[in-house]
């Protein structure tokens, strides 16, 4: 699974032209291949927005200190393919 939060300041981009140019930058880095992805879940939010984040990783934390636009990206292996939520 891929996850992609965009967070961003002033110019956003459509949901839709954000996933392909992603998946195709990280092959070879986190899969062979990108039909390797099963499931993806983008979203894009505004930095001065109202949101709150659970169970923050340094790395997203280091994304927000810098203060510019910037995507967390998670590779999430073996989801359990037999269940829908």
């Amino acid at each position: 699974m891929l996850q992609i939060t965009y967070f961003y300041d002033s110019v956003k981009i459509d949901v839709d032209n954000i996933v392909k140019p992603i998946q195709d930058a990280i092959i070879g880095l986190a899969y062979v291949d990108d039909d390797q992805i099963t499931d993806v879940l983008v979203r894009k939010r505004n930095l001065s927005g109202n949101f709150t984040v659970e169970n923050m990783t340094s790395t997203l934390a280091e994304g927000f200190a810098r203060g510019n636009e910037f995507l967390h990206i998670v590779v999430i292996d073996d989801l359990d393919q037999e269940v829908l939520t």
